[in-house]
């Protein structure tokens, strides 16, 4: 071979296993489209923290699991999300019945707590159990001082005369917070009286919130006396000074297990499924207590903040995941909510 020609060819080999040896590196790059309905803090901070270590970009928007319930069946035909992650379980659950998840059952399974296991079952592997905590109240123990207000420790307290303006809980149209609070109450009292039992709290309601992360800052400030939403949101302002204290429900409580899946036609899967296991990892599930966010984490392979606070001594109710997670029960429900109380004067 002419020495030239035998020059360019090792040249040529030389540039084909330099590409080679970063193809690992290469396949790295890119994007995934997420939605985060977790504490906006976390939801920032995994993305970030993702992107680091792989290279790989997050795009991904904050919104509640209700609105983006809606948003992936509005883009069901072209859809424009990968993952979505974080946030009540319930809508989660609608989104797989209704079609719009992908089946993702992972290979680390038997390193996720019991709960978070049954969710794929119950899902045909299309939602992942990312989180639980339990549903109570939070409140500003200046304010209820200053007001000559009792603590609450029930929901019948909830509704006692004293607390009317004092009460700030999310929409159940756009907050999965509320839609799991409403559907706690229904199966802990029945129907009916459940209904009797929001239309009374109506009154002392100052103000339905979009998303039911709101309570929890807002109690803190004193803007409102007490917040009803998960106990988990409440405890990071008391770690952090502010005078609050929580309660969970003398007579029994519903609970949430945060959902995580891959969406229907996700136009980045790979980088997506990536995502999806690290967020599952201790290194993704570890972030939430690091932003604040103390949520029970479903990988049981290591040892979470002390700050999350335990379920031991909450009484939780037998809720029906399956039930409630279905998209027509749902609609029922929040229909009549509309009807029936947001519909009565304050």
């Amino acid at each position: 071979m002419h020495l030239l020609a035998f020059t360019r060819t090792c040249a040529a080999l030389g540039a084909a296993a330099a590409l080679l040896a970063l193809a690992p590196h290469a396949a790295a790059q890119g994007t995934v489209n997420a939605l985060c309905s977790t504490d906006a803090g976390w939801c920032e901070a995994a993305a970030a923290a993702f992107t680091r270590e792989t290279g790989i970009k997050v795009l991904q928007a904050h919104k509640g699991t209700g609105e983006i319930g809606a948003q992936l069946r509005a883009e069901a035909a072209n859809p424009k999300t990968d993952l979505w992650w974080g946030g009540t379980g319930d809508p989660f659950l609608q989104a797989a019945e209704q079609g719009l998840l992908e089946p993702y059952r992972p290979a680390y399974i038997n390193d996720l707590h019991d709960w978070a296991v049954r969710q794929y079952a119950l899902s045909q592997n299309m939602v992942g159990g990312f989180y639980t905590s339990a549903m109570g109240f939070g409140f500003n123990t200046e304010l209820l001082k200053k007001k000559k207000l009792p603590e609450p420790q029930c929901w019948a307290d909830l509704v006692k005369p004293g607390y009317k303006g004092e009460i700030e809980i999310s929409h159940p149209a756009t907050s999965g917070t509320a839609y799991t609070i409403i559907a706690g109450l229904v199966q802990q009292m029945g129907e009916d009286a459940a209904f009797d039992y929001l239309k009374k709290l109506h009154r002392n309601v100052t103000s339905y919130t979009r998303s039911g992360q709101a309570q929890a800052p807002n109690v803190a400030k004193g803007e409102v006396a007490v917040g009803v939403s998960f106990i988990f949101g409440f405890e990071r302002w008391r770690h952090d000074g502010f005078p609050v204290k929580t309660a969970a429900p003398c007579e029994g409580t519903g609970y949430e297990i945060g959902g995580i899946a891959l969406v229907k036609g996700a136009r980045n899967k790979e980088n997506a499924k990536r995502y999806y296991d690290w967020l599952m990892s201790p290194a993704g599930q570890s972030i939430g207590a690091k932003a604040g966010s103390l949520q029970s984490p479903a990988n049981k392979t290591f040892k979470p903040d002390p700050r999350i606070p335990s379920m031991d001594g909450v009484k939780l109710i037998k809720y029906d995941f399956q039930k409630y997670g279905q998209a027509a029960e749902r609609k029922r429900i929040i229909d009549r909510w509309t009807k029936e109380v947001e519909s009565l004067p304050r």
